[in-house]
């Protein structure tokens, strides 16, 4: 007789972590200042998830954004502080420094201008399209962020904008762009057409730093599942992954 209630298969548990990159570089777990984390408490919680997960540092990057997240330095160091507090309190041993992930609005091409991009390191600068169209100015402003402002750029989560193909990454990566992979797209988080573009993305070496974008708990938990899908594990042992020269 057929057994139709055959246990599902289990999933396979990895026997590695983000220890071998040690550094998260994009999250919002700085708390009450953008989209990510609201609260002190939910930022440990956050927090707490990353260390099981072998993460030794992290940079929290909260949005610049002019027309909804209108931070500043003093405003992001400020609820920097306030967690730092907390984790002190708490006997949570973990580096945390702050930067930003800068929206390239209106304002963004100013703002490297006149030098006022909050850095990471060796003065990288992560920074944001929109999701709906590219900057008709992307090269222009990225070449200024390198002759003027001496900055690195790092492109945030490419995979996710739907109009950007792999080839156009490749030639942004070209000019001299840095490209910043979202290791929860690799297990279909945000759909299957992200999930491919971001497997093509490490097929064709051209990711040069992973995070996790960490806002909530579903992101935490996606974040330790994609431990378990092979894209991640390529890029864990097999990749010049930057994430290290940040820690």
């Amino acid at each position: 007789m057929l057994n139709f209630f055959k246990k599902k298969e289990e999933k396979k548990i990895a026997a590695f972590n983000y220890d071998l990159i040690a550094v998260d570089m994009h999250s919002h777990v700085l708390p009450g200042i953008d989209d990510g984390a609201q609260t002190v408490e939910e930022s440990v919680y956050l927090i707490k998830k990353m260390m099981d997960v072998g993460i030794k540092k992290i940079i929290a990057t909260p949005h610049i954004m002019v027309d909804f997240y209108r931070n500043t330095p003093e405003t992001i160091n400020g609820a920097l502080e306030i967690l730092k507090a907390e984790l002190k309190k708490q006997n949570i041993d973990i580096e945390i420094e702050a930067a930003a992930e800068h929206y390239f609005d209106e304002t963004f091409e100013k703002r490297v201008e006149e030098k006022k991009l909050m850095t990471m390191g060796d003065n990288y600068a992560l920074f944001e399209y929109s999701f709906i169209s590219p900057p008709p100015n992307a090269f222009e402003v990225i070449q200024k962020m390198m002759e003027w402002g001496s900055y690195k750029p790092i492109l945030a989560h490419p995979e996710r904008y739907p109009y950007m193909t792999v080839e156009e990454m490749a030639n942004l990566r070209g000019w001299g762009c840095n490209m910043q992979l979202n290791t929860i797209s690799l297990t279909g988080y945000y759909g299957k057409d992200v999930k491919k573009k971001a497997e093509s993305m490490v097929d064709n070496d051209i990711v040069d730093f992973i995070s996790s974008d960490m806002h909530h708990p579903k992101h935490a938990a996606a974040f330790k599942d994609a431990l378990n899908y092979p894209h991640l594990e390529k890029l864990l042992f097999n990749y010049p992954l930057k994430n290290i020269m940040l820690k």
